[in-house]
């Protein structure tokens, strides 16, 4: 099997995927915008070889690259980066390759379009927000009015994260907006109240999952941008079958076989007349990639598994062979910002629980918006511990307080 992997050194830990390909027989050829001499050695070792293309985001370069390799190794059978920024390139690449295995452009556009996907929810049996495209005021305003009033949430039709989100609480907003916006297509949806769940799962060629993982984001990642506020989110121990129901059946109704996906759900926490009552699931959004970041390093520690090696399976022997070591846990992110003064100095925070921190470090400047500026990963058996944890590490101090 050829496997050609777009951006294996970013995020950092994505190369691991690559090895895992390797273990399982597989020849793997890297395509990135480090030089190579630049690449850390364990990124290097998990490649065939690498094509260095000075910027991705030229797609002649790549294209070259993907000739290059065809030429001296064979007609590729995989092309991936897992990373929601390179989809679109993957998918043109599979195209103009005749690439078999993945989404083509087509498929990648609809699912990666907010307004997109709600038929598809529809489809599913899953309850979302009603939306509509960002047109005129007038119009606008009508289906804010339809809706019942004022706040309503703003987001890009095509996005990830927070990036670009807004709550309009006013025709002021609105017209903001509207004026702000550029050539850059937004949707408006009726604002949803609850916390944030995702349902990970590689999925095999029938769209079965492999593997699945339960996410929690207290507080919504829009919070964390905008409120300038300390990011945590955790992997659980287990699936809440509900949630495993309802990520089964819109996998089923996207036609996503063959991935790694994150689809993410709003757990309401009061009724919402249309929508459902409290506890109960909303779709929110549907990634055809891993969760973000180092992520697959937190399932990996909550579930004592090897979710690179079960993806690597996937592909190669559309089967799971990597089986779970140990027992499950809880898996939390904690990080912290710059701006921010804490009460407990790094010391402090390793000599308490350094036992439990499985990871700890700066965050990269691409990814600190979301993700803080530095972040300890930590396992804990139970929830009171870890919520313990979260609130240790970011307790503020006196003078950040005044400020």
């Amino acid at each position: 099997m050829n496997f050609i992997f777009v951006s294996p050194q970013f995020p950092h830990v994505y190369w691991q995927f690559c090895a895992a390909l390797r273990r399982d027989g597989a020849r793997v050829l890297g395509i990135g915008d480090t030089p190579f001499d630049a690449l850390a050695p364990e990124v290097r070792d998990s490649l065939d070889e690498y094509f260095w293309a000075h910027d991705l985001e030229d797609y002649d370069q790549v294209y070259q690259a993907v000739a290059y390799f065809s030429y001296r190794y064979g007609k590729p059978d995989w092309i991936e980066s897992n990373n929601e920024h390179w989809l679109g390139l993957d998918a043109r690449l599979r195209e103009d390759f005749n690439v078999t295995h993945g989404p083509r452009p087509a498929e990648i556009a609809r699912w990666q379009s907010k307004a997109g996907q709600k038929p598809l929810y529809a489809a599913a049996g899953v309850p979302t927000a009603r939306q509509t495209r960002l047109t005129t005021f007038d119009e606008t305003r009508w289906f804010i009015g339809e809706m019942g009033h004022y706040p309503v949430f703003a987001k890009p039709e095509f996005g990830v994260g927070a990036g670009g989100t807004r709550v309009l609480s006013s025709d002021a907003d609105l017209r903001a907006l509207l004026a702000d916006h550029g050539d850059v297509p937004y949707v408006i949806e009726r604002l949803v109240h609850g916390d944030i769940c995702s349902w990970d799962a590689i999925l095999d060629s029938r769209g079965e999952p492999l593997f699945e993982n339960q996410e929690e984001f207290p507080p919504s990642m829009a919070d964390v941008v905008y409120g300038g506020l300390d990011l945590t989110y955790f992997s659980r121990p287990q699936v809440d079958p509900e949630l495993s129901r309802l990520g089964r059946a819109v996998a089923r109704a996207f036609g996503l076989t063959s991935r790694f996906v994150h689809l993410e759900f709003f757990r309401l926490d009061r009724e919402h007349p249309g929508l459902g009552g409290a506890g109960d699931y909303v779709g929110l959004e549907v990634n055809v990639r891993p969760p973000g970041g180092t992520t697959p390093e937190m399932m990996n520690y909550a579930h004592d598994v090897d979710v690179y090696q079960i993806w690597a399976d996937m592909v190669c022997f559309d089967e799971r062979r990597a089986e779970q070591d140990g027992t499950d846990g809880f898996c939390v992110y904690a990080s912290r910002r710059d701006a921010h003064r804490y009460a407990h100095p790094h010391e402090e925070v390793l000599g308490r629980y350094g036992s439990a921190v499985v990871a700890h470090g700066r965050v990269p400047d691409a990814l600190s918006d979301d993700m803080g500026n530095y972040q300890y990963t930590a396992r804990f058996e139970t929830r009171a511990d870890l919520d313990e944890f979260v609130a240790f590490v970011h307790e503020r101090g006196h003078e950040d307080d005044a400020d």
